[in-house]
């Protein structure tokens, strides 16, 4: 049963808001001739570690500011449920940032002084997220947090790692990757608006209200394929690689259009389709990328 309750604090159907982009980075990496399988293992182990530390840190801060409640809509937070103490889902926090920073070393030996500045740049954001004394999350910049460290920094450190220099292929496709993470993070947000007003955690959610919340996600997940087609159009990538990505837009077309018709609750099962988009859109380019060499 205990092992129930971890699952649920680690929350497994968000973990491809970290594996989408490491295996997009290392994908780009290797058909531009760079690739070290022990390299790209290591840097996916490294995001999933803090992708799971994220969590754990907004289980509990979210518990220890008094943003969960009992009326939280959201799937069950172990800490606020009395599921798991507060000392064991922090210390499990705590846990899961030094195995990151550990995996994280050997990239740093490899990467040199880059890869350490962003080992602490992304350190710092998973404690930042949720925490410390001007917590992210509470004050619009969860969906930016995403952007930056789900997209940009994950593709654009895996291909760096890898490659030693990065490229304006890179930074688009991360930035593209970013923007569905994002609008992962939008969900979330959206489904707490009222909970969260009540608290005071101003998202930008609560922000922007709930239409302009809705007009917002439809740009995050319509977004991405445009800046494929460009690509395209302006030589940067093979057809092969947009007419694959684009396979994702018709899911991407449905959620947004569910999006638009429900609130609160009913939008907890958007939250995973949005991150299964994710995956599918990495995959998809990913898997693009080599067989585009091949035509």
């Amino acid at each position: 049963m205990n092992l129930t309750y971890w699952l649920m604090a680690i929350r497994p159907r968000t973990l491809p808001a970290a594996i989408g982009p490491l295996l997009l980075g290392n994908m780009l990496a290797y058909v531009h001739g760079h690739f070290d399988t022990l390299i790209g293992i290591s840097s996916m182990l490294c995001a999933v570690l803090l992708q799971v530390a994220v969590n754990l840190a907004n289980d509990y801060f979210d518990f220890k500011s008094g943003v969960d409640t009992h009326e939280r809509v959201g799937p069950t937070r172990v800490t606020q449920s009395g599921l798991l103490s507060p000392i064991a889902v922090r210390n499990a926090m705590i846990g899961t940032l030094v195995a990151a920073v550990a995996v994280g070393a050997y990239l740093i030996y490899v990467g040199g002084w880059p890869v350490a500045a962003m080992a602490v740049f992304a350190v710092l954001g998973a404690l930042c997220y949720s925490g410390g004394p001007y917590p992210l999350a509470s004050h619009g910049l969860g969906e930016v947090a995403a952007f930056i460290y789900f997209g940009l920094l994950a593709v654009v450190g895996a291909y760096f790692i890898q490659v030693g220099q990065t490229n304006l292929d890179a930074w688009l496709l991360a930035a593209t990757v970013g923007c569905f993470n994002a609008a992962i993070m939008l969900v979330n947000n959206t489904r707490d608006i009222r909970t969260d007003r009540e608290a005071n955690k101003r998202t930008l959610a609560v922000r922007i209200g709930l239409e302009n919340a809705r007009g917002l996600y439809r740009v995050l997940v319509v977004a991405p394929f445009l800046v494929l087609v460009l690509m395209w159009l302006l030589g940067d990538l093979p057809g092969l690689v947009p007419l694959l990505g684009c396979c994702a837009f018709p899911m991407a077309r449905l959620l947004a259009a569910r999006f638009a018709q429900v609130e609160g609750a009913e939008l907890n099962p958007l939250l995973g389709r949005t991150a299964q988009l994710t995956m599918l859109y990495s995959l998809l380019v990913s898997l693009a990328l080599p067989l585009a060499q091949l035509t």
